[in-house]
This record gives C-alpha cells, sequence and structure tokens, in this order.
C-alpha cells in the first residue's frame, strides 16, 4: 500500500449511537472506495494486539476494554492521498478540537470514545489492514 489505501474501524461508541451509515456516506462522499470491510467483535486478546504499540502507555487498558466492549466496522479505503484525506475527514483526535463537519466534530463524544480509528502512516496501513484483512479479502 503506497499512498492510495488506509485502514480505518468504526469504533464500538459510534456502533453503539447508530452512526455506521451516516459514517460510511460521509467516507463515500469524500471520494474514498471500500476494497475491505467487516463487521466485527474484538476480543481483548485482539484489541490488545491490535493496539500493542501502546502497551506502556497509562490509557492501554481502557483502550483494550472500550475496543472490546462492542462490535466495530473495520475497512479499507482506497483513494489517492488516502492516508492524509483521511485523517483531515476523520479531524482531531479530541473531538473539541476537531474542525466543524469531521467525522469526530460530528460523532464523538470525548477523547477516548472518538468515533473513528485512521492509520497515522502508509505502512500502518498496510499493518492494520492486513491485521483485520486476508490478502484474499482485500479487494
Amino acid at each position: 500500500m503506497s499512498g492510495n489505501k488506509t485502514f480505518t474501524m468504526i469504533k464500538p461508541d459510534a456502533v453503539r449511537g447508530g452512526h455506521i451509515g451516516s459514517i460510511l456516506k460521509m467516507i463515500c462522499d469524500a471520494g474514498f472506495k471500500i476494497s475491505a470491510m467487516k463487521y466485527t467483535h474484538l476480543s481483548k486478546d485482539k484489541a490488545g494486539a491490535f493496539y500493542e504499540v501502546h502497551k506502556e502507555r497509562p490509557f492501554y487498558g481502557e483502550l483494550v476494554d472500550f475496543m472490546s466492549s462492542g462490535p466495530i466496522v473495520a475497512a479499507v479505503l482506497e483513494k489517492d492521498n488516502a492516508v492524509a484525506d483521511f485523517r483531515t475527514l476523520i479531524g482531531a483526535t479530541n473531538p473539541a478540537e476537531a474542525a466543524e463537519g469531521t467525522i469526530r466534530a460530528l460523532y464523538a463524544t470525548n477523547m477516548g470514545e472518538n468515533a473513528v480509528h485512521g492509520s497515522d502512516s502508509d505502512d500502518n496501513a498496510a499493518i492494520e489492514a492486513n491485521f483485520h484483512f486476508a490478502g484474499t479479502e482485500q479487494f
């Protein structure tokens, strides 16, 4: 994946809030093509493995508990400049600082429950997509 793919998860708070359709519409309206998608529930082990990079940080346990608290929607998205464009679409991690009209400004409740995950680099997009999807599941 070199610049044209990114990975996202619609997090348990947004799923519980009934925002899957609205968020997917925003993603598609922004010109992204969905090349893989699944509705799933992360176990604590799987959530812990996904966020392993944060294991030494004080919020790790709370993050794992939250991400395994309910179903998520995982997706691989395609578009030129995918990572940067998607990070712009989702807005700042803290919804109070997110630009008006971004996904987090509209659907996040706080910094911990911020509606969506978005890859922060092309390398991480590939790692995260391959964590959730087999090669035969990505189109």
